[in-house]
C-alpha cells in the first residue's frame, strides 16, 4: 500500500458531532472527501453540511440530539450503525463557550459547558470504544481540544477546564484502549473564524492583538483542519496515540 492510500477512508463510517456549521462542518467535509460516509449529530438541521457531503457522492445520516444529556448516546450509536452495520471513526466536536469574569461566573454556565464539552466527550467515546471492541477491528476517536488545553485564557473558566480535561482524557483513553487497536487523539484548533469567535473578531482592538500574536498572521478557517482530521482518522496515524495536535498558526510557539 502506498503512503497516499493510507489516507483513504473509503468504506468507513464517521460520526461527527456538531457538524452543522464551522469546524465540524469542515471536518465532516474533509472526511467525506477522503471517502467516508458521515453520521452527523446536531441540535440544528445540518442542511448545508448534508448537501456538501452528498455532492461528494457520500452518504449522510442526519441525527438530532442534545449531547448535554448523555442518555441519548446509546440510541445514537444504534442508529449510526444503520449505514453499514459498523462505525469506524468518532469526531467529538460539539461544544459551547460561555464568557464571564471568573469572580462572577455562574454554576449554570459551569455545568452547561462541562456537560457538553467534557462529560459527553467521555461517554460518547466510551460507547464507541465498546462498539470498536465488539467489532474487533479497532477504530479512531478524535476529540476536539483547544489552545486552552495548554493555556489558562481569561473569562472562560468552564471552557478552559473542559478543554484541559479533554486533553487529559485523550491521554487516558489512549493508555487504556491502544491495545485494542483504538487510536485516541485530539486536535487543538487555534483562533478560528467561526461562530464561537464572532464577538472577538468584531472587537477591532481584541482582534488586532490576537492577529499580532499569530505567526501565520491570520485567523484559521475550517479547511485548516482538513489534513489533520483525515490523518488522525486514517491508517496513516495507526501508531499515533494520546497526542493533541495544535492547529493554531503558531500561536503556542510564541
Amino acid at each position: 500500500m502506498t503512503v497516499l492510500q493510507n489516507f483513504q477512508l473509503a468504506g468507513k463510517v464517521a460520526i461527527v458531532t456538531g457538524c452543522d456549521t464551522g469546524l465540524g462542518q469542515g471536518m465532516a467535509r474533509a472526511l467525506a472527501q477522503a471517502g467516508a460516509d458521515i453520521v452527523g449529530v446536531n441540535v440544528s438541521a445540518p442542511t448545508e453540511t448534508q448537501t456538501q457531503i452528498e455532492a461528494l457522492g457520500r452518504r449522510f445520516l442526519d441525527l438530532r440530539a442534545n449531547l448535554s444529556d448523555i442518555s441519548c448516546i446509546d440510541g445514537l450509536l444504534t442508529q449510526a450503525k444503520q449505514l453499514t452495520g459498523s462505525v469506524d471513526i468518532l469526531v467529538n466536536n460539539a461544544g459551547i463557550i460561555r464568557r464571564e469574569d471568573a469572580v462572577k461566573f455562574s454554576e449554570k454556565d459551569w455545568d452547561d459547558v462541562i456537560d457538553l464539552n467534557l462529560k459527553s466527550v467521555f461517554f460518547f467515546a466510551q460507547a464507541v470504544a465498546r462498539q470498536y471492541m465488539a467489532q474487533g477491528s479497532g477504530g479512531k476517536i478524535i476529540n476536539v481540544a483547544s489552545m486552552l488545553s495548554f493555556q489558562g485564557g481569561v473569562r472562560v473558566p468552564s471552557y478552559t477546564a473542559s478543554k484541559s480535561g479533554v486533553m487529559g482524557l485523550t491521554r487516558l483513553m489512549a493508555n487504556e484502549w491502544a491495545s485494542h487497536g483504538i487510536n485516541v487523539n485530539a486536535i487543538a484548533p487555534g483562533y478560528m473564524a467561526t461562530n464561537n469567535t464572532a464577538a472577538l473578531r468584531a472587537d477591532e482592538g481584541r482582534s488586532a492583538s490576537i492577529l499580532e500574536r499569530i505567526p501565520a498572521g491570520r485567523w484559521g478557517v475550517p479547511d485548516d483542519l482538513a489534513g489533520p482530521v483525515v490523518f488522525l482518522a486514517s491508517q496513516a496515524s495507526n501508531y499515533v496515540n494520546g497526542y493533541t495536535v495544535a492547529v493554531d498558526g503558531g500561536w503556542l510557539a510564541r
